[in-house]
């Protein structure tokens, strides 16, 4: 028998091209971190401008989140993945060949453009070929691919940067991106019976396409309720952060900080990626089979405000334990993705696509943000100091950066207490009504 022709092969096969998309997107929206240095000197910028090149990967990507849950939930994954992942090979491209800031920022944006529809456009696929108590896990899963895009993005990313220049590296990922916009095309299909193949047991038979009129009806659903805006503003915060120093800022700071070279300060930014690995997985595993979603939320964002909280009040601490800190906290920080496990949940199957979009939106706007807002406080306490034509900060800046992010996080544990809280009185109401009806 042909694998192909079995459904529960199939899957696996279309899902892992499509992932290796969005492998690659987490690996674009995180390249400028360990190549900070190199773009500083190519294009002459200070912190802030390159905060806004870096953000600039962010701008359409945020913008575009609630279309990619549209047009995906409208016209399909397979045909929506394709072209999104070859927009964003092509911006790859694009910007590895730019010879000025300008067209380099331009690139980024192409890239932002094509990225922003492979994560919605993944937890579809995973809504139409998998079961409902197997989502949890997908979703954790998926994302931890994402984390391994983001761990490329650290030490194999910078020896390939020192060894043949940051632009043969774009280029050779725009290559690469190309030929996995021809496999998802070929493989990533919407649904097993858009393969030609049968059902898969007790997955919800749901349409492969959802009609324009009910898309419009979910939208208005999701924007009124209180849990959509609970989920959106604690991605807005968490996500934000989150790239901010994971992909920009994290590698300089231990750089300038510790005097240590971009190689060697990557390796602790990969160490905290593979716990960014796992912790997705263990908690999307977890919530699945105990189903708490907001409990280990709640835990993930307490967790992200205390690690932000520790550096920004000791400053410089020994390097074993940066290594210790991001690693435990990336694990424990993996309920973050079971916000759009919760979302779903809460609206109709053929909506998936759209609301996860809606609330991915704001996660985004913040990854737009908070670059410029951090690369400004650096800015601020900036003394005049550069080595090889790039800014070296102080210590106090960074400090104040990791305040910010401490203080964000703070405000997405709040959001997280409130939709637990929220959650949990909903379901005393649901316990409460199905005792009056098994009574009456």
């Amino acid at each position: 028998m042909n694998p192909l022709s079995n459904p529960y092969h199939r899957r696996w096969l279309g899902w892992c091209v499509l992932v290796s998309g969005f492998f690659l997107v987490s690996l674009h929206r995180s390249s400028t971190a360990v190549l900070s240095e190199q773009l500083m000197r190519s294009f002459e910028t200070t912190g802030t401008s390159l905060g806004l090149l870096h953000s600039s990967f962010f701008y359409l990507y945020a913008v575009f989140q609630i279309p990619a849950g549209l047009l995906t939930d409208r016209y399909g994954v397979r045909a929506i993945a394709t072209a999104g992942t070859a927009a964003m090979s092509l911006g790859a491209l694009a910007f590895g060949l730019a010879p000025t800031y300008a067209l380099a920022f331009v690139g980024r944006l192409l890239v932002g453009l094509g990225a922003s529809v492979l994560f919605v456009a993944a937890l579809r696929f995973c809504a139409n070929w998998f079961r409902p108590d197997e989502f949890g896990t997908m979703t954790g899963v998926t994302f931890s691919v994402g984390i391994l895009g983001g761990l490329a993005a650290t030490t194999p990313l910078a020896i390939a940067a020192s060894s043949v220049g940051w632009r043969a590296s774009m280029l050779g990922l725009g290559a690469f991106g190309i030929a996995v916009a021809v496999g998802i095309g070929l493989f990533s299909h919407d649904s097993p019976s858009d393969a030609g193949l049968p059902p898969i047991d007790d997955v919800p038979d749901r349409p492969d396409v959802t009609s324009a009129a009910a898309l419009k009806r979910y939208v208005s659903d999701a924007i009124r309720e209180p849990e959509t805006w609970l989920l959106g503003v604690m991605l807005f915060f968490m996500t934000g952060i989150g790239i901010t120093i994971f992909g920009l800022w994290g590698i300089p700071y231990l750089v300038q900080t510790h005097d240590i070279s971009v190689t060697e300060a990557s390796v602790y930014l990969l160490v905290g990626n593979v716990g960014g690995m796992i912790g997705p997985t263990l908690f999307g595993w977890l919530s699945d089979r105990s189903g708490n979603r907001t409990g280990l939320i709640v835990l993930s964002t307490v967790v992200f405000g205390l690690t932000w909280g520790i550096f920004a009040a000791f400053g410089t601490i020994p390097l074993l334990l940066v290594g210790a800190i991001f690693l435990f906290s990336r694990i424990l920080r993996g309920g973050i993705p079971l916000a759009f496990t919760v979302i779903k949940e809460r609206h109709p199957e053929e909506a998936s696509g759209t609301v996860i979009g809606l609330i991915n939106t704001m996660g985004w706007i913040g990854a737009a943000v908070f670059p410029v807002v951090l690369g400004a406080a650096l800015d601020a306490y900036w003394t005049g100091e550069t080595v090889n034509g790039a800014r070296v900060y102080t210590e106090f800046g960074y400090r104040v950066a990791f305040t910010i992010a401490a203080a964000a996080g703070l405000l997405a544990a709040t959001c997280a207490v409130v939709l637990s809280l929220r959650t949990r009185d909903e379901h005393s109401l649901e316990s409460d009504a199905d005792v009056e009806r098994s009574t009456g």
